[in-house]
């Protein structure tokens, strides 16, 4: 059994935080209420009744169900953005063998808190979503492949899985139509490079979580060789609130090629970190505002997307809106939607110290440009910062990021080499001021 005091203990049972514009994963959630009766209480599983038909209506096709999705405009909330109607369309639908559904909840990417709360204060939400999903595709066996280093929302996530089960929203014949479904929860044990969907597949079978060559992609050879479709836990429980209310309802919450809401967990130098979700397109001003603004100081930057996002400078992102587009335009992605916040006492390079240690620390081996790439760029930093740096160092570091960037099987490569060439980009006064002077920027600190 769970033990709430976990949650309680470090005041995340307060985290939730949202306008109350449209479709809202986290509305009326208090910590407590996250059992079955709770959950259709708020109107849960209705999306699955008027899927299947069991509302008295007519039901809808899976064709009728991957259209909806598309015209929500729903991108995949994981970090690539990718149209998730799309992504659900390639899935073969007359393939005769086992095809395979897997939520993506190994959330190891520093800053990102969102999608361990969504499981532990609203687990029923993932549930439906995916068994709309696997609906739509044909798919009778799903897995959830949850963060290994947060067991006790693995836990709570088995009780909710036991509670569907029990009232007849998962198994066979669900509610009384032909459609079969079993959904398992799957725990990781901490990997960051679990987070790349096919090292996920691979620790699914059992094996070295490390990412395969592409293509085969995933959605003709993935889970156990078969057709597997991967998303992130947020983009599933958007789903139940389309079906509900329609595609073209989600989209207009957001903008164009940006529908919906979006979860943003925002950390650092805020004076309230937390979990917020708001429509997409909505200003960083008001994000900012929301988390009860800058804390120590004025800002200096910000990592919109999670720490392998480039850093965009302040004025540069005070001008940006919380979408995908925006945030890319600016010269940075939205990601994960970690925002990482930070003051102007931070230093630029040994922050980047910490992200690159991160990244070597956490590179699998498997191809030579990460291994070996990502431990030159943490000694490269880490020379600058302790007053060891040479001018051609910041140069070098420049070179060996770019040498990384493209050049490996899977992001991870990229996801270090960024950060870097970001840091260097926007701040790169701060590295000669270390190399000139052997210590950081005149009251900057940690």
């Amino acid at each position: 059994m769970l033990d709430l005091s976990k949650f309680q203990a470090s005041g995340r049972e307060t985290c939730f935080h949202g306008r109350h514009i449209g479709p809202q994963i986290y509305a009326g959630l208090d910590g407590r209420n996250w059992h079955l009766a709770d959950y259709e209480a708020r109107g849960g599983y209705q999306a699955l009744r008027k899927v299947l038909g069991a509302d008295g209506g007519a039901g809808m096709t899976p064709e009728q169900v991957i259209a909806e999705v598309k015209a929500s405009g729903l991108r995949g909330r994981g970090g690539a953005g990718f149209p998730t109607g799309l992504k659900w369309s390639f899935m073969p639908q007359k393939f005769a063998g086992a095809k395979y559904l897997v939520c993506n909840s190994d959330e190891g990417e520093p800053g990102t808190c969102k999608d361990r709360d969504i499981l532990a204060y609203n687990p029923h939400i993932v549930i439906e979503g995916m068994a709309i999903a696997a609906y739509a595709m044909g798919v009778a066996v799903a897995y959830n492949y949850i963060h290994g280093e947060i067991f006790e929302v693995y836990e709570r996530f088995e009780q909710a899985l036991d509670e569907a089960r029990a009232a007849g929203f998962l198994g066979e014949r669900i509610l009384g139509s032909g459609f079969n479904f079993q959904l398992h929860a799957h725990h990781g044990f901490g990997a960051y490079i679990c987070g790349e969907e096919t090292g996920l597949l691979e620790s699914v079978e059992g094996k070295k979580g490390q990412p395969r060559y592409k293509p085969p992609f995933p959605a003709s050879f993935g889970l156990y060789g078969k057709p597997t479709t991967i998303n992130n836990t947020e983009t599933f429980a958007a789903v139940p609130w389309i079906i509900r209310h329609g595609g073209p309802a989600y989209l207009e919450v957001g903008k164009p090629n940006n529908g919906g809401t979006k979860i943003f967990s925002v950390v650092g130098d805020v004076n309230e970190p937390g979990n917020f979700e708001i429509p997409l397109g909505t200003p960083f001003s008001e994000l900012l505002a929301l988390a009860g603004g800058v804390k120590g100081g004025a800002l200096k930057a910000v990592i919109p997307g999670g720490s392998s996002s480039p850093v965009l400078p302040a004025a540069v992102m005070m001008d940006c809106t919380m979408d995908y587009d925006s945030i890319a335009k600016a010269g940075s992605m939205l990601g994960s939607g970690a925002v990482i916040v930070m003051n102007d006492t931070r230093c630029m390079v040994k922050s980047l110290l910490r992200l690159s240690y991160f990244y070597q620390h956490e590179s699998c081996g498997q191809c030579t440009p990460c291994r070996e790439g990502t431990g030159w760029l943490w000694r490269l930093v880490d020379r600058i910062e302790h007053g060891r740096g040479r001018m051609e160092d910041i140069a070098l570091l420049d070179t060996v990021a770019e040498s990384i960037m493209g050049r490996t099987i899977c992001a991870l490569g990229d996801a270090a080499a960024m950060p870097v060439r970001g840091m260097i980009k926007h701040f790169r006064d701060e590295f000669v001021h270390h190399v000139e002077h052997k210590r950081c920027v005149a009251g900057a600190g940690a």
